[in-house]
């Protein structure tokens, strides 16, 4: 079955575009656009899509809120969002991933990108590009802890190969490339990560980048 797309976004021109290059592929279907969050809300309740590829800045309701209430407790359907951003309006994205984003796509990615992005957000997992985060951590470094800060009690339930793992998903590694760096298979990289997950209480690979860089285990631009 097609992966079902709602589009939010207030500016109509692109929206049109995005659906031009998404109703291309056989595999995705624009079930509906909305043109802020408030109309966001109303449409996934009506319409019940698998991906919310959602703006950030919008009358009314922005994406954050939206986000929050469409991927929190009281959500009404499975829908995942994957947030647009450009980096001259970034200082909500953060904030966006903490509320239930899955990942985040730049609005002049390539289109091959774009339906990528939403493929992977699809199928559960989270859009964590290394070149886009540590671009956006870094811009936000002065607002994120310096490294010298005791870490959160949270962290200590870690094994110290768990700790490797969360440094190396806070830098966007994907599963293939951490089993490489540890010279691990994959299938113990998914298991460590799943671990990670469910210590922390957390939902995702992006959640648990941003955990990392917020507790201070992880540095913007350190390598």
């Amino acid at each position: 079955m097609a992966i079902r797309v709602l589009l939010v976004d207030d500016q109509p021109l692109l929206r049109t575009g995005f659906r031009m290059i998404l109703e291309a592929e056989q595999d995705l279907a624009v079930v509906g656009e909305a043109g802020d969050g408030l109309q966001a809300l109303d449409q996934v309740r009506a319409l019940q899509p698998d991906v919310v590829l959602m703006d950030i800045r919008m009358p009314r309701m922005d994406g954050v809120e939206a986000t929050r209430q469409i991927t929190g407790p009281e959500r009404d359907g499975p829908a995942k969002v994957l947030v647009l951003t450009t980096f001259d309006l970034d200082e909500y994205v953060v904030e966006a991933l903490k509320a239930g984003a899955s990942g985040f796509l730049l609005k002049d990615a390539p289109a091959h990108e774009l339906v990528q992005a939403i493929r992977v957000v699809a199928a559960g997992e989270a859009m964590l590009a290394p070149s886009i985060t540590r671009r956006l951590l870094d811009k936000y470094a002065d607002h994120l802890p310096s490294g010298e800060e005791p870490v959160p009690d949270t962290l200590n339930t870690l094994t110290e190969r768990e700790v490797e793992v969360l440094k190396l998903v806070a830098r966007g590694l994907s599963n293939a490339e951490i089993a490489a760096d540890l010279f691990v298979s994959e299938t113990t990289v998914k298991t460590h990560v799943g671990h990670v997950l469910t210590k922390l209480g957390l939902r995702d690979r992006v959640q648990a980048a941003v955990y990392a860089y917020e507790s201070g285990l992880v540095r913007p631009g350190a390598q």
